[in-house]
């Protein structure tokens, strides 16, 4: 630094940094003997930040706008320098300047094939390539960790070390995947957040952010890629049989068209190919056997419920009456078996049903006895003024109300004077 530089540095009292290359990520102020004045106009545009070293320590960091330097603005420059020349005397610091903005459109690839297993194609060989975006978001550890000493500090300065850290973790992590390589192409954008997450925690211990990690192509070697060609294609012909056959037929079409270029033998052969073919397609295949008989589905509704499904001959066992509600398939509704002609052979006249006995109960010296026929009424000793009740009745009442008990009163014999 020469004398115009030094009388340049006693007049000029304005720090700020104006980037055109746009690719630095940090820049050190140049100043003669690092002298600032008191006073002096420190200018921190959008996208940028200043950290103020004094003796190798980290000062002040400041963020955009416009400052005048003072003891007041700089509590922590002032405690280091001591200010021992007093407050309005010159001051020695350097002045980092750091680009906070998003660095894009940075390179990545791998630069040899990796191998992996793959679950459906067994070992492959592949490459990958794509790009990411960084920015600065603690400069004091950037300076600490990276930039140093070093007054103009650029991205391809870094970019190497993070495009090795990325491989790195995309080869981790494409090992442990067990997602078929055929479809990774739908998961681009999945893998590349993944990669990202693994490598943010070891990115921030130098004061950057990976904002973003893009997979642009997975590749394999072209081997490869010709069989998968192949394969797609061979999928694509769809039934072989029928695509041989359409190609004989055009060869014996272009054979008849050049009756003295033509191969008699391969003609010969390639037609008695098709005779056989169109042979065996006029063969009738042998008759199936017939299916056996459907069994209709019967259901029985019971106390509100519908009960089944059951063949016919199991609705016997389910208690089958004239009266039972039956449906199957093609029925519109509900009908008694009565209804049914293809049930009426298995309607047998049934025998009555026994009578229904009646249970009555008696009252007697406040306990409730029974249940009891009516022929038993009479041999518990029943009388007129016996409490009696079955069900129906709302209450007890005596015998001599009750209707149905008069027969049995009638032969009650009177009781003994």
């Amino acid at each position: 630094m020469g004398l115009f530089d030094k009388l340049r540095g006693e007049f000029v009292d304005i720090i700020e940094w104006l980037d055109s290359t746009n690719d630095t990520i940090a820049y050190r102020f140049e100043r003669y003997n690092n002298q600032i004045k008191m006073g002096a106009k420190l200018t921190v545009r959008p996208g940028q930040l200043s950290v103020f070293v004094n003796e190798g320590q980290v000062g002040d960091i400041f963020q955009p706008g416009m400052y005048t330097l003072s003891t007041q603005n700089l509590p922590l420059l002032s405690t280091l320098q001591g200010w021992q020349y007093g407050f309005n005397s010159p001051f020695k610091a350097e002045v980092y300047f750091f680009s906070t903005k998003i660095f894009t459109n940075l390179k990545w690839g791998t630069s040899n094939p990796i191998t992996i297993r793959d679950p459906e194609l067994g070992p492959v060989r592949l490459r990958a390539y794509g790009n990411y975006s960084i920015r600065v978001t603690d400069p004091g550890k950037l300076l600490q960790e990276l930039v140093s000493t070093d007054g103009l500090f650029q991205v391809d300065e870094i970019s190497d070390h993070l495009r090795n850290t990325i491989i790195t973790s995309f080869i981790s992590w494409v090992g442990r995947n067990n997602t078929p390589l055929l479809d990774f192409a739908a998961q681009y954008r999945e893998m590349g957040d993944r990669v990202r997450d693994g490598i943010q925690p070891e990115i921030k211990t130098y004061g950057i952010e990976l904002t973003q990690l893009l997979i642009e192509n997975i590749s394999l070697p072209p081997e490869v890629e010709a069989a998968l060609d192949k394969r797609a294609s061979i999928g694509l012909l769809g039934n072989l049989q029928q695509y041989t056959q359409y190609q004989a037929a055009n060869a014996i079409e272009q054979s008849a068209q050049n009756p003295g270029g033509g191969n008699a033998g391969l003609d010969f052969g390639v037609g008695m190919v098709m005779a056989q073919q169109m042979a065996n397609s006029m063969q009738s295949p042998p008759a199936p056997p017939l299916p056996p008989p459907i069994q209709t589905q019967w259901y029985i509704s019971h106390n509100g419920q519908r009960l089944g499904p059951f063949t016919t001959e199991q609705l016997e066992q389910q208690g089958l009456t004239a009266q039972t509600n039956l449906w199957r398939a093609g029925m519109q509704d509900w009908q008694q078996a009565s209804a049914l002609p293809e049930l009426s052979s298995y309607l047998a006249a049934p025998p009555p049903p026994p009578p229904v006995q009646i249970q009555w109960y008696i009252s007697h010296n406040g306990q409730r006895l029974g249940p009891f026929t009516p022929e038993q009424l009479v041999q518990q000793g029943l009388t007129t003024q016996t409490y009696v009740w079955r069900g129906g009745m709302q209450d007890w009442q005596p015998a001599s109300q009750v209707s149905e008990l008069a027969s049995l009163l009638a032969s009650v014999p009177p009781p003994p004077m």
